[in-house]
């Protein structure tokens, strides 16, 4: 006689699954101009949520104007003045603003100051958003950069220009 276990359909099963990250705890990635520290991974949310700490040093470029097809941005200023482009409107930021950035809402950011701009950045779903902060030390670490494969990646992690002749986050 083969015995039967009953499953349990009506109480949930409670784990603690709790990830606790200290200030300078997660992984970090330093560009020229820019440095990211995973918090919140896609791996750790099942690719629900992605949560990075972002320093732009004084004058760097986060992104140029673009957008995303399926998920949604948040910026947290934590220091200095973050300047965001949402559609046509153009913001300063100062510490302690929240900028939502729906998908389809062309935007871009940067530091437009003299002084370091830190930033808490947030992707809802996150879409694997660590593979695109990798590729992207990869080929910005390049020169010359080559503009195709930055595309690629911009297209790989539904990331996409607004104008693909203006995307590459330097300055002119």
């Amino acid at each position: 006689m083969q015995r039967i276990i009953a499953k349990d359909y009506f109480n949930d099963l409670l784990e603690n699954n709790a990830t606790v990250l200290l200030p300078n705890q997660g992984e970090k990635l330093e560009l020229k101009d820019i440095d990211f520290t995973f918090k919140v991974t896609s791996e750790m949310s099942n690719d629900q949520l992605g949560v990075y700490k972002i320093m732009l040093k004084p004058m760097a470029i986060g992104a140029k104007l673009h957008y995303h097809r399926f998920m949604d941005e948040t910026f947290i200023v934590d220091k200095g003045i973050l300047t965001v482009q949402a559609g046509e409107e153009i913001i300063k930021a100062p510490p302690g603003s929240i900028v939502y950035v729906p998908r389809f809402t062309p935007h871009s950011f940067q530091n437009d100051t003299d002084e370091f701009v830190e930033l808490t950045l947030l992707f809802n779903p996150s879409q694997k958003r660590e593979g695109f902060f990798r590729g992207l030390l990869e080929t910005l670490s390049e020169d010359p950069i080559d503009p195709e494969k930055y595309l690629k990646l911009y297209n790989k992690y539904d990331s996409f220009p607004v104008d693909t002749s203006n995307m590459i986050p330097t300055r002119d």
